[in-house]
């Protein structure tokens, strides 16, 4: 396979100075609402990069469950890989990659856990199999098989036959990224692609710079 012929030209759209938002958020709402109308699967999946006890960094695609004015959230289990980078280390990037527009997204910031009545709230909004599946799950430790994963969502499963409203597991809950850049990033022909960085200010406005693709 020769992947130096693998190439492509972007040409469905541009980005100005002239045309984006002042608010880096308002601008990320109106690319996730064109992403999301032109019905992209999993639009609002991400790689989340942290930087792991060695010093190392460690990727994985998780799920964006939330955006506002405070930043970026999402969900896991804290005793995870990620969960582990986080507590030694709060600083984090989120990619996301919507090539069916051509365009990208990076994000980064401190990374901090969203308060309990927030994961509660977004828990409680899951559907019942997946709320089970947060106490079966002990993720990122080793396991034996797939029969063990199976046996202990039928004893989870038993555990809260009769319980309406299942807890939240105290090893899981939300995190947040209060970006401090942000970059937008379209792509156009010739690889001279419109890079737009975000850099936030200490007086909380956001500067504004072109970067050179």
């Amino acid at each position: 396979m020769n992947l130096e012929n693998l190439r492509q030209e972007y040409r469905k759209n541009q980005l100005l100075e002239s045309s984006v938002d002042p608010n880096p958020i308002r601008q990320f709402e109106q690319w996730f609402e064109a992403v999301v109308h032109a019905e992209i699967h999993e639009p609002n999946a991400l790689t989340l990069s942290t930087v792991d006890e060695h010093g190392k960094p460690s990727s994985r695609v998780v799920l964006l469950k939330g955006i506002s004015e405070g930043g970026f959230v999402f969900f896991s289990n804290y005793s995870s890989h990620k969960g582990r980078d986080l507590t030694q280390n709060p600083h984090g990037y989120m990619n996301f990659l919507w090539l069916e527009l051509e365009r990208q997204v990076r994000i980064s910031g401190v990374i901090q856990k969203i308060s309990r009545e927030e994961t509660e709230a977004y828990f409680h909004s899951r559907p019942r199999e997946s709320q089970i599946g947060a106490w079966v799950s002990h993720q990122s430790e080793v396991i034996a098989s797939r029969t063990v994963l199976e046996e202990q969502l039928a004893q989870i499963t038993d555990r809260f036959r009769d319980v309406e409203v299942i807890p939240v597991p105290d090893y899981w809950g939300g995190y947040r990224l209060m970006p401090e850049q942000i970059e937008f990033w379209q792509g156009r022909p010739s690889r001279l692609h419109d890079r737009i960085l975000y850099t936030k200010l200490k007086d909380d406005s956001w500067k504004i710079e072109r970067l050179s693709p």
